[in-house]
């Protein structure tokens, strides 16, 4: 084999191939001397800065992982669509790498310990005892692509613009002359006359014809028309199944024993009743009289008359107590005790020990099975990833979903039919876990006959699907609704005989009638309702397109609206100023002033963009987007 290789080498054939190459490489290569230039390495060029394609490359893999992720199903972006991502990808890192340059340029930085602490305090890198979980920030760099190192350096980014764009829009603040009327306007309440006609109310119409029903069938073929239905397999990935099957050594549970010691072993608690007086003398004569069996009111009234303050300080920890003494006096006395006056920075304190909860420590034994459970999960949540690849490489196999499910011993649940909302036929709500609506999407998204991709669901859960068959709508029989059309045409006759009724009673208001007056004529009962705010929701509040109505009307003016059940007529009753309150005025400007300050912050940002004068280079989008020559 070997020789007849090297005899063919050796042949012009191959000769001439050979010197076709070189020639191309010539012309094409990675000198691209014939184009007048070399291969781009960077996609922009902002204050200076290069952005690397490499650096683009990356950011813009993530964001398809993402579409993919959110999509599901058999996702393929289109070469308009990459192009558009790939473009987007590329204005965002430019608009972040001008205004890097500008807080470095300000001798801003992030220092190591910092970024610590962001970290740390991340809810997602928190474990279930509500700390730090390196097995959650792993998971989490695996998710989305990321090396730790690659992630700190954006994160330190991140931390870099943001100490820059807080300190822009620090000083936002929202003006008297624009909060005053948005209080107004929000304040501001109404009161209303209404009547409500509800279509049940009207008088029973007379017995339809066969004909009319059948035109009423026909004719509103949206109403008695069945939805589309998909029947399709479900395989799931659960973290509890994943869990189920691991089993934590003996060292991994007593290490997650003393990681979270603090929540087993409880301290001594006491409820204490405090008084802070400014002098000696007097905190002496409360203590005397607290232990001479005045109750707490009293004693607190006593407080007040010498300057100080008395306080239920609750149930604490000896730990905490703001100064060492304080807690020595407190958890020295008995239960029931008054303590002796004693003297801190802030003043003269006197304790009384209401209660007092003894130490509590729960030894391995009682949470043994906690965290068994707890440690499995967190093991699980590493692991799940691992047997979500090898699912997904048996799913590229071409290998049924049945039979990824036995190979890999998941479960794999047959749906009959579901339509776009996630019912059966029957009405019932089909079990679609642990993907819920991320389901639905990826079933009506699947072509027929095929498999999708693996999906990540919420909480490290992962699910595929294969949509077997498609039943699209089609109008039901006349003869298996026609109760359900009689029904919508008398609720059709009833309807129109109350839109009638509030039309001539509303006629009559406008004409000059009273309200009252306009409401008996018609055989019915003016109510009055409210004040109400614009805001008004809940139980009480009137339904939101009545609502609207109220305060679309002004004074002596009346409308009609209808419901899904009802005609309402409603007329303006009365207007009520708002009253200033100086803490809701407050809270109202401090919520306009965070809003200025978003539109400060990008309007800055913008600025900076604009002088920083970015300079994209289409061929690296090309290459991005996989259409470079």
């Amino acid at each position: 084999m070997l020789s007849a290789m090297r005899g063919w080498l050796e042949s012009w054939v191959a000769k001439a191939l050979f010197l076709l190459l070189i020639l191309s490489f010539a012309v094409w290569g990675i000198g691209d001397f014939v184009q007048g230039g070399s291969v781009p390495t960077t996609v922009a060029t902002v204050a200076g800065r290069d952005i690397p394609l490499d650096e683009a490359n990356e950011a813009y893999r993530r964001e398809l992982l993402q579409l993919q992720r959110s999509f599901g199903g058999n996702f393929e972006p289109t070469a308009p669509l990459r192009r558009r991502v790939a473009e987007d990808v590329v204005n965002r890192l430019a608009a972040l790498t001008a205004i890097s340059e500008e807080a470095r340029g300000l001798g801003l930085v992030v220092t190591d310990e910092q970024l610590r602490q962001a970290v740390f305090a991340a809810p997602p890198f928190q474990g279930l005892d509500g700390r730090f979980s390196r097995v959650a920030f792993e998971g989490f760099l695996r998710n989305a692509g990321l090396s730790e190192a690659r992630f700190l350096e954006l994160l330190r980014g991140d931390l870099l613009r943001q100490q820059l764009l807080s300190a822009v829009r620090a000083g936002a603040v929202a003006p008297e002359a624009i909060a005053g009327p948005v209080y107004a306007f929000q304040g501001e309440a109404r009161e209303a006359q209404v009547v409500e006609m509800p279509f049940i109310a009207a008088a029973a119409p007379p017995e339809p014809t066969e004909e009319q029903l059948r035109r009423l069938h026909e004719n509103d073929a949206a109403r008695f028309t069945a939805p589309e239905y998909r029947r399709f397999s479900l395989l799931a990935l659960t973290l509890e199944d994943v869990a189920r099957d691991i089993t934590p050594t003996e060292e991994q549970l007593r290490a997650a024993y003393e990681s979270r010691a603090a929540e087993f072993n409880q301290p001594e608690k006491r409820v204490i009743e405090q008084i802070l007086v400014p002098e000696e003398g007097a905190a002496r004569a409360l203590a005397e009289a607290w232990r001479g069996g005045l109750d707490f009111a009293t004693i607190s009234a006593r407080a007040t008359e010498a300057n100080g303050t008395a306080v239920e300080l609750g149930s604490l920890a000896a730990a905490d107590l703001p100064d060492q003494a304080l807690a020595a006096a407190a958890f020295g006395a008995a239960e029931g005790a008054v303590a002796e006056p004693l003297q801190t920075a802030f003043g003269w304190h006197v304790l009384r020990i209401v209660s007092v909860e003894p130490a509590a420590t729960r030894s391995f034994a009682e949470v043994r099975d906690t965290l068994a459970r707890d440690v499995a999960r967190e093991l699980a949540a590493e692991r799940i990833y691992t047997i979500a690849n090898r699912v997904e490489d048996s799913l590229a196999e071409g290998i049924s979903l049945a039979e990824a499910g036995r190979r890999h011993a998941l479960q794999v649940r047959e749906v009959p039919a579901m339509d776009g909302s996630g019912f059966a036929p029957d009405g019932t709500r089909v079990n679609l876990s642990p993907g819920g609506t991320q389901v639905v999407d990826t079933v009506f998204s699947t072509q027929p006959g095929t498999t999708s991709r693996l999906v990540e669901a919420e909480g490290a859960n992962f699910f595929a699907i294969r949509l077997d068959s498609v039943t699209p709508p089609a109008l039901k029989p006349f003869e298996t609704v026609r109760d359900e059309v009689k029904a919508a045409w008398e609720n059709a006759e009833r309807r129109r005989s109350m839109e009638a009724q509030a039309a001539q009673m509303l006629a009559a208001v406008q004409g000059g009638t009273a309200f009252d007056a306009a409401a008996a004529a018609q055989g019915w009962t003016a109510r009055r309702i409210g004040p109400f705010l614009r805001s008004a929701r809940g139980a009480g509040a009137p339904q939101a397109p009545v609502l609207q109505a109220l305060f679309g009307l002004k004074r002596g003016e009346a409308t009609m609206v209808e419901l899904p059940n009802a005609f309402v007529v409603i007329g303006l009753a009365g207007i009520t100023e708002p009253q200033r309150e100086a803490e809701r005025f407050a809270a109202l400007r401090a919520a306009m002033a965070t809003g200025i300050g978003d539109d400060i912050e990008a309007q800055f940002a913008q600025a900076i963009q604009s002088r920083a004068a970015a300079t994209i280079n289409q061929r690296g989008i090309d290459l991005l987007v996989g259409t470079d020559p």
